[in-house]
């Protein structure tokens, strides 16, 4: 868990680094997508996609696939807009890290800069599942991880998580028996540190929005599927909102 104090419980953020608001009426947008797996044809059906500030990957670029499955997916989206934050899912090779690391994309374990005062930190793969998938960590390794990258996200006005299993006991991380599937150690980091917001998948049947103390939580579906996210600041204000293709 995070060892330094987490920030004040009031609904108003005091600062925590540097960083000026964002003039409302000049307004960032993120597209947030995740799950794809290997399905990259509708891309271009994503409403503001090429205007975006950048596109934010929460995982699962590919079935099981290496770096050849994730460059044609990656590739694709370049096509559209070049910003790219993304990191591995759980049905991702370990190898496909190292080559987002290459791109200058990647966010597994990684804290990056969002915009000025704003952060994203990254957390892929998942905790195990029965399929043994090519990226399952045990939930103290999540733990550590998160404890890790927090040192430097903390400092940040604004913190975005972005984890591709989601917190434990929400609603976005039920599968079709109603079994709560999440990472307790996700969920007990974002209640201690209380990020803005936390981006998140892997659960392809709980698309949904909800809240975790003052954190905001968003599970967009998979783009398999159709579904996506924006991510939008403007002023001081962090906001996330569900879209699905048409």
């Amino acid at each position: 868990m995070p060892s330094t104090p987490p920030p004040s419980p009031s609904p108003i953020r005091e600062p925590r680094g540097p960083g000026d608001p964002v003039p409302a009426e000049t307004a960032r947008t993120w597209i947030v997508l995740g799950d794809l797996h290997d399905k990259a044809a509708r891309l271009g059906d994503v409403r503001g996609l090429e205007e975006a500030d950048g596109v934010i990957v929460t995982g699962d670029l590919t079935v099981t696939g290496g770096v050849a499955q994730a460059r044609k997916v990656l590739e694709k989206l370049t096509r559209y807009n070049p910003v790219i934050y993304a990191q591995i899912g759980n049905m991702d090779r370990a190898e496909i890290t190292d080559w987002l690391a290459e791109q200058g994309w990647n966010t597994h374990i990684c804290v990056r800069e969002l915009a000025p005062g704003v952060a994203i930190m990254g957390l892929g793969g998942s905790t195990f599942t029965p399929f043994g998938t090519p990226s399952e960590f045990p939930e103290s390794r999540f733990a550590d991880w998160l404890e890790h990258m927090w040192r430097e996200a903390r400092t940040f006005r604004h913190v975005v998580l972005s984890v591709h299993t989601p917190p434990h006991d929400t609603l976005c991380d039920v599968v079709g028996d109603g079994i709560h599937v999440g990472s307790t150690a996700v969920r007990d980091f974002i209640l201690e540190a209380q990020p803005d917001v936390c981006l998140c998948g892997h659960i392809h049947e709980s698309r949904a929005v909800d809240r975790l103390g003052r954190t905001v939580l968003v599970n967009p579906g998979a783009f398999a599927t159709g579904g996506y996210a924006v991510l939008r600041l403007a002023g001081d204000d962090l906001s996330v909102t569900l879209h699905m293709l048409d």
